[in-house]
């Protein structure tokens, strides 16, 4: 049973993972492609979870965590790049 529930959430992330992929490369301007962007990176954590749940793992859980960090940081880097033109100040 879980590994269906799993599989079906594999399939569901990954073509949401598609449409974040399309909208990076058709965004009509910066913002929508940062957005895009921080999206497909919570489409990647939540494909790690689902799969560390369906392998029984824990080791999956770390590496979404780090995921989540580097997405987190990137995502506040640009916005403050394209607020300010520098990212260090």
């Amino acid at each position: 049973m879980i590994a269906t529930a799993c599989l079906i959430a594999v399939g569901v992330i990954s073509v949401s993972a598609l449409m974040n992929l399309f909208r990076l490369a058709t965004g009509p301007d910066v913002l929508d492609r940062i957005l895009s962007l921080d999206t497909l990176t919570i489409n990647a954590i939540g494909l790690v979870v689902v799969i560390g749940i369906w392998f029984g793992t824990s080791l999956y859980f770390e590496i979404a965590l780090l995921f989540a960090s580097v997405g987190f940081l990137s995502t506040v880097a640009f916005c403050k790049y394209l607020l300010r033109g520098n990212v260090i100040e």
